[in-house]
């Protein structure tokens, strides 16, 4: 139950249906190198930069932000090409990006991702799955386009990889 000013009294719960995600990190050697494993077990390794005591054991937290809007906008391009029925053989995604260095904390200025999609392809379809990838799908390009412009081009290769 909601009052008048939008708060749930103290005497009540509301209980929300929401999708919950988990990841647990475990500092493995050096200062900064940590492992983190979602919950089926998939893991991956971080730590800090050099100039700060890292080792280079892993990618570095920021690096791994870009690796979730490579893998959340690469995995919604091929699923709105499939239900297009766009014969899509391969896609490969670079990213590049700049931060705010002169900022506390320095976060992303610009990040540029190119896609180069491989296939007998629609340059409409293409143009539409960036729009409906970028606009509507990507929850990570959603999250980083609030503090950061987002530049995405394309190269359609005819030929195989």
């Amino acid at each position: 139950m909601v009052c008048e000013t939008g708060l749930v009294p103290a005497n009540r719960t509301i209980n929300i249906e929401r999708a919950i995600m988990e990841i647990n990190l475990v500092r493995k050697s050096g200062k900064f190198n940590f492992e983190a494993e979602n919950s089926t077990g998939f893991k991956v390794e971080l730590d800090a930069k050099e100039a700060i005591g890292g080792t280079g054991k892993g990618f570095r937290p920021m690096e791994m932000l870009l690796v979730g809007l490579g893998g959340c906008s690469g995995i919604d391009m091929v699923n709105v090409l499939t239900k297009q029925k766009e014969p899509l053989d391969d896609l490969k995604i670079n990213i590049k990006a700049t931060r705010k260095e002169a900022e506390m904390p320095p976060i992303f200025d610009v990040i540029d991702i190119h896609f180069d999609l491989y296939g007998e392809l629609s340059v409409q379809k293409v143009e539409r799955a960036l729009a409906l990838t970028f606009d509507k799908y990507c929850s990570v390009s959603n999250i980083l386009g609030r503090s950061a412009q987002l530049n995405f081009t394309y190269t359609i290769n005819n030929s195989s990889k």
